[in-house]
């Protein structure tokens, strides 16, 4: 019999990320460090935004809050559909295996798991009784399909950062938030990610959530959001023709 879920329909909202009011203050030696200050963010499903802002922004901070890793200090949260502001921690854990896919600069892979092993990880972790099948086929679609009984020591940077996404991918999850994917890679090596990323996007449609330092990646984007001092301080849309132009 299905465990039930933590998630309660009343919960629901139309908008894939909606942000109001969205605050973050953590504690410093020195007192308070107010880190996101008032975001108001509305990104509907399906459809993808590039994050730009120097170092200390609060771009990773804001990636942080819509995947529940971090509670905002004020505001409502709604990622995915849900209103995840009061989720208790077991909410939580269970909003990110089902709904969410998470892609850092580091790749975050577990060592003594194979490709195979890791891809289907977050699957197990929701329940899913296909897990191994549906990790196969996104690591086919990463063009990994001879690697799945390789360990990560045994794979380049490029190709665990490929595991990293099939792992992000395989639970085929409502929002995917990337947090600089290629910041470890070579620029050809990087290319060919960005490429994967964008391809496997508009296979499922998932909305995406790309957080960057460089302003061509973010172009290839519907929409550019640039943060300063904790604040939206631009947004705006990327007409079709630019966007062409930015894909390598």
């Amino acid at each position: 019999m299905p465990k039930p879920s933590l998630v309660s329909p009343a919960e629901h909202s139309s908008a894939a990320i909606d942000l109001r009011d969205v605050h973050l203050s953590l504690s410093g030696a020195g007192g308070p460090v107010h880190i996101l200050r008032g975001i108001d963010l509305r990104v509907e499903g399906g459809e993808t935004l590039g994050l730009v802002g120097p170092s200390g922004s609060g771009k990773t901070s804001l990636l942080m809050v819509i995947a529940g890793l971090e509670r905002a200090s004020r505001g409502e949260v709604q990622a995915a559909g849900m209103n995840i502001t009061r989720f208790s921690e077991d909410a939580l854990a269970e909003f990110r295996r089902r709904h969410v896919g998470i892609v850092f600069q580091s790749f975050h892979l577990v060592p003594t798991m194979t490709a195979l092993e890791n891809a289907a990880l977050p699957i197990e972790l929701a329940g899913g009784c296909d897990a191994f099948l549906r990790a196969e086929a996104a690591l086919g679609a990463a063009g990994l399909g001879h690697r799945l009984r390789h360990y990560p020591s045994q794979l380049s940077g490029g190709e665990q950062q490929r595991v990293a996404l099939a792992r992000a991918f395989a639970a085929e999850p409502a929002l995917l938030l990337a947090d600089e994917p290629t910041g470890n890679l070579d620029g050809e090596t990087g290319a060919e990610i960005i490429r994967l990323l964008f391809d496997l996007h508009r296979r499922r449609r998932t909305t995406l959530l790309l957080i960057t330092h460089d302003p061509a990646l973010a172009q290839r984007c519907e929409r550019i959001v640039t943060l300063r001092d904790g604040m939206i301080v631009s947004d705006r849309p990327v007409v079709a023709t630019d966007r062409s132009r930015a894909a390598p």
